[in-house]
């Protein structure tokens, strides 16, 4: 498990002409090991939200503390992201994947060992913070792999292939966490021990050809993010519970965003920070993050709030809904290859635009069909909206790598997917309190307009929310037998019209993407080292949208075959 030890200068950058470029059977291995590593991170991230609702049954667990369970791995993949990005620069990047696949593959182990009783919840939550840590430590480190393994005139399609198959991975998660949860919702966080061990078995076969630097990790910073990222995230998360404007709630957002602020000044006075704040002065990169973040906010509380919608309002088993979440997919594997080719054709630019708008017509589309509780009328804008973001992931992280490609690898990505994990955090955090309150408010004035006292509508809501046992059969004793199936009938779609108010803010969040996306000077990030390719030796544009087509017509009749069987 050897990897290059010499090192360069204090400070030196690992810039792509760094080390010699290994042979194509070595390229494509690294890739492929790269890909197992970080894809159980991303297949974590459907599989969760899918098990949710029959993970709070059997612990008897709240609302509040399953929204937790799914955020502590993001706020945990966040906070450590940059830091363990400067770590991997200076300890090795091999290393520091190999370390992190251990940790996550363990931290699943205890996650799915989750005793019964009062510590459910908090074990659970714990383990899943610590599981994102270990994303954040594999994950900058293997996107550091993929791009020293490539020549520049081939880094740009190696790093939208590994964006495309580790996102498109995030489709198996509905899937297979649909049919595990069926078995036992544990299996769930254990499914990702064999993939941790392929990831391993593969990546002791790499010969990386990557450098070390000899810099000093600036701690102080990395307290700075922890302690700023968490304290946002944790007020924002706990508003519905304590009231938004709670002095608690405040202080943590207000405390949170002071120590971020505090944390860029001190950066700027640091001779070896965690974070190079001069890379801000790119205009691109500047717009590529804005991107991330208002996309991030949208992309992955989705899959959270489409598990929640297909259980809770369209009465979907797991299984179910599995494969309503593929909707989302179909359009954005499809659209991901569309934005990868308008990538090295055009740059960055218009597929960021064009995906925002795409965007957010699909989730507005979504949200005002939202109270129909017809799969058949929501499915096409949930489509819509996946393209949307398929359009818009792969060039925006792949311009925001290549524009800064002066700097470390592993301190660029560290900016990227700490600004796409924090917004993904912020954003079920914000979105998951607003459904919360929408919902408490709905099923209590549907109570109520039933004959339930406020007392016994407090009752309903409190079951409901899985923060009382046994109450619901006492609130329903008082509601008149001839109007309780009437009730129960108001019930979903009183979860659907919660869940229509976080969808429009969603298509809000994809317009503020393009609007970021427009602020991009355009044109394509030129690598100081680009060589351009030998004539002939990649595909015509009539190849390129051939193939295309072929991989959406099968992605599209694989989805509906298993659509038809199910």
């Amino acid at each position: 498990m050897s990897e290059t030890s010499s090192t360069p200068a204090a400070g030196t950058p690992m810039t792509s002409g760094a080390t010699s470029v290994p042979p194509k059977s070595h390229r494509i291995l690294a890739l492929t090991a790269m890909v197992f590593a970080t894809g159980m991170t991303f297949i974590d991230m459907t599989i969760v939200s899918i098990g949710a609702p029959v993970i709070e049954q059997d612990l008897g667990i709240t609302d509040r503390e399953v929204q937790w369970i799914i955020n502590s791995y993001l706020v945990g993949l966040a906070a450590t992201f940059a830091l363990m990005g400067r770590m991997a620069d200076v300890y090795g990047h091999k290393r520091m994947v190999v370390l992190g696949t251990f940790v996550f593959a363990f931290s699943s182990l205890m996650c799915g060992l989750t005793p019964d009783g009062d510590l459910a919840g908090a074990w659970l939550i714990g383990w899943r913070a610590i599981e994102g840590v270990g994303a954040a430590m594999l994950f900058p480190a293997a996107l550091a792999i993929v791009v020293a393994s490539f020549p520049p005139q081939g880094r740009g399609r190696a790093l939208a292939l590994f964006f495309a198959i580790t996102g498109g991975l995030t489709a198996i998660g509905p899937i297979l966490g649909g049919y595990l949860v069926e078995w036992d919702w544990r299996s769930i966080f254990w499914v990702n021990i064999p993939i941790a061990i392929l990831a391993l078995i593969l990546t002791a076969r790499c010969h990386v050809p990557t450098e070390r630097q000899d810099e000093p990790i600036d701690w102080g910073g990395a307290l700075f993010t922890i302690a700023g990222m968490g304290l946002s995230v944790v007020g924002f998360q706990q508003a519905s519970t304590w009231g938004w404007t709670s002095p608690a709630t405040l202080g943590c957002i207000i405390g949170g965003v002071v120590i971020l602020a505090v944390f860029v000044r001190y950066e700027l006075s640091r001779e070896y920070p965690l974070i190079k704040m001069r890379i801000f002065k790119d205009r691109a990169f500047q717009a590529d993050n804005g991107v991330l973040f208002f996309l991030s906010m949208a992309f992955v509380p989705v899959f959270f709030f489409l598990s929640v919608y297909a259980q809770a309002a369209l009465g979907y088993t797991a299984q179910e809904a599995g494969i309503f979440l593929m909707w989302f997919f179909v359009g954005f594997v499809v659209a991901a290859q569309v934005g990868g080719a308008l990538l090295d054709a055009k740059g960055s630019k218009l597929p960021m635009v064009i995906g925002g708008l795409v965007g957010a017509a699909g989730y507005a589309g979504f949200a005002a069909n939202a109270n129909s509780l017809n799969e058949t009328q929501v499915a096409p804008w949930i489509v819509v909206a996946g393209a949307g973001a398929g359009l818009m992931l792969g060039p925006a992280s792949t311009d925001a790598v290549n524009r800064a490609i002066n700097a470390t690898y592993g301190e660029v990505t560290g900016i990227t997917q700490t600004v796409r994990n924090y917004a993904a955090a912020l954003g079920l955090a914000i979105l998951g309190s607003i459904m919360t309150s929408r919902i408490a408010d709905n099923i209590t004035a549907t109570a109520e307009s039933f004959g339930l006292s406020e007392s016994e509508s407090a009752t309903l809501v409190a079951s409901v929310s899985g923060q009382t046992s046994g109450g619901a059969a006492g609130a329903l004793a008082n509601i008149p037998e001839s109007s309780e199936k009437a009730f129960l009938q108001e019930i979903p779609t009183d979860f659907a019209n919660a869940l229509s108010v976080v969808i429009y803010a969603m298509a809000a969040m994809m317009f503020l993407a393009a609007i970021a996306a427009l602020r991009h000077p355009g044109g394509r990030a030129q690598v100081a080292d680009e060589a351009p390719e030998e004539a002939g030796s990649g595909p015509s544009t009539g190849q390129t949208v051939k193939r295309l087509v072929i991989f959406a017509l099968i992605f599209v009749g694989i989805f509906f075959a298993i659509y038809a069987f199910v």
